[in-house]
């Protein structure tokens, strides 16, 4: 488990990138970015950005690219913001989770709906209590 330092500076790297993305990538060109979480490593030289970006699939490739052209001015953004000893080395992948969590939430509101609806009984079984 991370320590405690590791998660308030993971939780500061991710709240100023995500302002800096905000000021300095267009939603017109990349579409909505938004920082899902951030893993820096121990000795605070890399930090790993996840991210999501909401659009159509031009703009998902042109929001990573546009990330991957600025990634300097973003981390010399965030240094500006955020003192640290050394600032990370920012590396941006384009994280799922969030469209494979839609697809399973809606996996199980097919289930829900295709499910057969079951007794509202709720007596016991009388042949279980006239057994013991």
């Amino acid at each position: 488990m991370a320590s405690l330092r590791l998660q308030r500076v993971r939780e500061l790297l991710k709240r100023e990138i995500g302002e800096a993305i905000r000021r300095e990538i267009p939603i017109s060109e990349a579409g909505l970015v938004s920082v899902n979480d951030v893993d820096v490593a121990g000795d605070l030289k890399t930090a790993t950005v996840f991210i999501s970006i909401f659009g159509n699939a031009d703009q998902q490739k042109r929001g990573l690219a546009l990330l991957t052209q600025h990634r300097v001015r973003i981390q010399r953004l965030m240094a500006r913001a955020v003192v640290l000893k050394y600032t990370p080395k920012l590396r941006f992948i384009a994280d799922d989770s969030v469209v494979r969590g839609n697809k399973v939430l809606q996996i199980i509101e097919e289930l829900d709906k295709s499910a057969p609806a079951e007794s509202d009984s709720d007596e016991p079984n009388e042949e279980l209590s006239e057994n013991h």
